[in-house]
């Protein structure tokens, strides 16, 4: 099963309004429309069999909207049959960590997405430590945005430096950096983060830097901690899928990198 472990929706009402400005401000076409119906019609042509949805709570007072919209595209009991697994967000500058972070779990949600640079925060503040903290302690996966985001390029509050001191603070959990450990920062991913306990999504990667980069990181932090995905409707699934089975890997690595390595951690 191929599970695409990074795409976004948005509710049908704000959909078309989102994608035109997003679209806009990263001068990038969009793959779909930006809604549930169109992400499920990119599935079932490019056989994607799940597609993890990942929100970003861009400030405290969405907290409630945001996962209440995770929870209702997310089947009670999730099976291979396939469909949407969305993850919870959460916001750094919340005054109650603890409890959103539980309530999450309460959810039944798999994970929680931070975004740092459309949160404003480094990733190595205080701020996000408690939440990783607290996330692992509740067996909740969380994903980053790491690196270079195109749409706000100015100040990059996720390099592979900062997670690197994070990860010297953090002891446990599951930790995933998108965009190959720091979209544009491969160099320092290199550097400071291969060979780690982190995982990285291929999200926005596969035809965006160089082949011979993208093996080199793969091999060397290792094919069993590298999830496929696409950043939907950033990218097309499809598309994203004819790259990696024209990557110069084994059928073993990638079928991991496909899937098997997402399954493992969602626990599917």
């Amino acid at each position: 099963m191929i599970i695409d472990f990074h795409t976004h929706i948005f509710p049908d009402r704000i959909a078309p309004v989102t994608i035109q400005k997003l679209s806009e401000k990263a001068q990038i076409p969009a793959y779909t429309d930006g809604t549930l119906d169109d992400l499920k019609r990119s599935m079932e042509a490019s056989q994607v069999g799940i597609s993890v949805v990942l929100p970003v709570v861009t400030r405290p007072d969405q907290f409630s909207s945001v996962n209440r919209f995770a929870r209702k595209i997310t089947p009670e009991e999730f099976t291979e049959e396939g469909g949407l697994l969305s993850f919870g967000g959460i916001h750094p500058d919340t005054g109650n960590y603890k409890v959103e972070v539980d309530e999450i779990a309460r959810m039944g949600l798999k994970g929680i997405k931070i975004h740092p640079d459309y949160q404003q925060v480094f990733i190595d503040d205080i701020r996000y430590l408690r939440i990783l903290d607290r996330a692992a302690e509740k067996g909740l996966i969380v994903i980053a945005h790491a690196g270079v985001d195109i749409g706000l390029p100015e100040v990059v509050h996720c390099t592979p430096d900062r997670v690197e001191r994070v990860l010297a603070q953090i002891d446990d959990g599951i930790l995933v950096m998108a965009h190959m450990g720091g979209y544009d920062c491969w160099e320092d991913v290199e550097k400071y983060l291969t060979g780690s306990r982190l995982y990285f999504d291929t999200a926005f990667c596969l035809g965006h830097m160089a082949e011979e980069q993208f093996i080199r990181i793969c091999r060397a932090h290792g094919t069993d901690r590298i999830l496929f995905a696409t950043d939907s409707p950033w990218d097309g699934q499809k598309e994203f899928i004819t790259k990696l089975e024209n990557l110069p890997l084994t059928q073993k690595e990638k079928e991991a990198i496909a899937g098997e390595n997402a399954k493992r951690i969602l626990k599917i």
